[in-house]
């Protein structure tokens, strides 16, 4: 929502302010933060990651393969990449090579910068994907942003009973809740806010890397919301994140450290002190190409990979390979693990064959079960004009208030841009009477949820607004935005290969409102998230004498439910949640210790191998999948 390039202009100017000498009246705070940025770039350590892919493997020639050897080769950089390569390489008897196709996001500003994430869609850092046409939402090609770092932070991990629903899929109690969500608390640091002193800390874990916390900002809009959704019946919960209560309204927990800088897995577990371990090596800017296999015991096992890198001028640079003497772990996420499997001759045979993949291992699954929670964007004139519209100049005054901005944030790390941007959320289930009387609304929807207590419907409250995504509104309007969310949906898609070259993407179908039951759901968010708009104190923030405007929503109340139908099947858009491409349980692609079934030495480590879509935000469970990884695998070498 940040126009990119003054924002850009803006940081590099105050860094000049920090950096040098100036007459410019800053204040004393610009003068300290002058003297620490100084002494930080003269102390910083040079980056640890490797670019010069010789020092960890041999290129590939024509007289024969040669390999650099290592234990374990984890395949991406993501979320559960770092994670892995971190916690195995504790032991300094294995030796661990990282892989990842992108680069470090230490120091990219719309990374580390809460309120400036959308900056890094459609960018240098995005794989810009795009879905192919959907074919029960207008045939239109949805945007898919991909990049572990493109998210609204958000940490809420979904309801206790989808872990127990994942352990009854994949026949292991050690998936349950009571079981898994030791690894959520080992990865969390949350330190106690008096702002929100209904949480409590002892249900929280306080020593691990991940810090988490409320974001320094909290817009008056998000407020009155929380306090509108309590009068229409959904109740305050204090922690969505713990069996107190997954249903509700509140301020979202964020990944948002102390200093107001983003939380990824790199920062938290990719540390220099970890960057350093000997037995510990990272390389940036290659993408695997393929896994290799010694098929000649009959069962395919993984000995390592290939990697090569593309410049800016799409030229493909030589091949390389590495060797893994234990185990390559795969952890590319839901569109590229499945990819680089089927890359690697594991996958439906047929379509390995159409394109002349050599098959190593008919899984038929791979690729298969591609599940997203699917939203859909309202918008309304707001009229107290305090939204975050400013963030696309457009005068000399949003242009001053932009500039002050960058100031409060870089000095002291408050302000808007401190801001995750869903800043309060709610959620609840379809088939809540109280919002949803039976003799209005009818009873009759399916219940997809994994038990009682958990929610299918989340709507998440924006002190700005966009078309989708980082496409803005005209930037004169003063226009807050709630994001409803389809937490259960029924709809399944696939991933399919475009062809047999690494460097093309996928065919991705996430299938979006197949089924009449998930837009059924959102029509019902929709009504939810009209009548909190239109619910005290929120009518002093909804401008209730707002016009029929082409870019906002003030006419929805109106409108049939055939009608908003419509409107959902010509928005939905995602929120970046995609899962299930090289899933677990009976007939999936791994097994509950997220081994590739029919194969020895290789695993799937991130988002792919959930069996189901928790109801919330998958980031944490990722997290926490990689952590339980990490533990089984060192007891398996110890």
């Amino acid at each position: 929502m940040i126009h990119t390039d003054l924002l850009a202009k803006l940081l590099f100017v105050l860094e000049v302010i920090q950096a040098t000498p100036t007459r410019l009246s800053v204040g004393t705070a610009a003068s300290v933060v002058a003297l620490t940025t100084i002494v930080r770039y003269l102390t910083a350590k040079q980056p640890k990651l490797i670019t010069d892919y010789a020092k960890v493997a041999r290129k590939v020639n024509d007289k024969g393969l040669e390999f650099d050897e290592w234990d374990f080769i984890i395949v991406g950089g993501g979320t559960a990449g770092c994670v892995l390569a971190s916690r195995l390489s504790e032991n300094p008897n294995l030796r661990v090579l990282l892989i990842e196709a992108g680069g470090s996001s230490k120091d990219v500003m719309p990374s580390k910068t809460p309120a400036a994430f959308t900056r890094l869609m459609r960018s240098q850092w995005d794989y810009n994907l795009y879905t192919e046409p959907q074919q029960h939402a207008r045939n239109k090609k949805k945007f898919w942003p991909r990049g572990s770092s493109i998210n609204a932070m958000i940490a809420q991990y979904g309801a206790p009973s989808d872990f127990d629903e994942w352990a009854e899929i994949a026949g292991d109690q050690s998936w349950s809740w009571n079981n898994f969500s030791k690894y959520i608390r080992k990865f969390e640091k949350y330190t106690p806010d008096p702002r929100f002193p209904r949480v409590d800390p002892l249900l929280r874990g306080a020593d691990g890397p991940v810090e988490i916390g409320y974001s320094a900002h909290i817009w008056s809009g998000c407020k009155a919301f929380i306090e509108a959704s309590i009068n229409v019946g959904i109740p305050f919960s204090p922690d969505f994140c713990t069996t107190k209560g997954t249903k509700g309204t509140n301020k979202a927990m964020t990944y948002i450290n102390s200093k107001s800088t983003r939380v990824t897995t790199e920062s938290a577990y990719l540390t220099d002190d970890v960057l350093a371990r000997p037995n510990l090596k990272v390389v940036t800017h290659a993408r695997v190409s393929k896994v290799l296999f010694d098929t000649s015991t009959g069962i395919p096992r993984a000995t390592g990979v290939e990697f090569a890198s593309r410049s800016h001028t799409d030229k493909v640079g030589p091949k390389f390979r590495a060797r893994a003497t234990k185990e390559v772990i795969i952890s590319g996420g839901a569109v590229h693990s499945p990819q680089i499997l089927m890359l690697s001759g594991i996958g439906p045979a047929a379509q390995l064959l159409r394109h002349n993949i050599p098959v190593v291992l008919d899984a038929p699954n791979v690729g298969a079960n591609l599940i997203d929670h699917p939203s859909v964007n309202l918008r309304f004139r707001e009229r107290t004009g305090t939204t975050f519209h400013h963030f696309t100049p457009h005068s000399l005054n949003s242009t001053r208030l932009l500039v002050r901005d960058v100031l409060r944030y870089k000095l002291w790390g408050t302000g808007p841009l401190a801001s995750n941007i869903g800043e309060s959320v709610a959620f609840f289930r379809s088939d809540d009477q109280a919002l949803f009387p039976p003799a209005e609304y009818g009873n009759d929807l399916e219940d997809a949820n994994s038990g009682p207590d958990a929610p299918d419907l989340e709507i998440i409250m924006c002190p700005g607004a966009v078309h989708s995504h980082n496409v803005s509104l005209n930037p004169k309007l003063q226009a807050y935005q709630m994001i409803i969310i389809l937490l259960r949906p029924t709809s399944k898609g696939s991933l399919l290969l475009k062809s047999a070259d690494p460097w093309d993407d996928p065919l991705i179908d996430p299938s979006y409102l197949e089924t009449k039951h998930d837009v059924d759901v959102l029509v019902r968010g929709i009504r939810a998230a009209l009548k909190i708009a239109h619910t005290a104190p929120m009518t002093s923030v909804t401008d209730m004498d707002a016009s029929h405007h082409p870019e906002l929503d003030h006419h929805l109340p109106g409108l049939s439910d055939a009608e908003l139908a419509d409107i959902v099947r010509d928005r939905v858009e995602t929120v970046y949640h995609p899962i299930g491409t090289c899933s677990m349980g009976a007939g999936g692609v791994v097994d509950s210790e997220l081994r590739v079934k029919g194969t020895q030495g290789l695993r799937v480590c991130d988002a792919s191998v959930f069996p189901k879509l928790v109801s919330g935000h998958p980031t944490g469970a990722v997290i926490a999948t990689a952590e339980k990884l990490a533990d089984i695998i060192k007891a398996r070498y110890a």
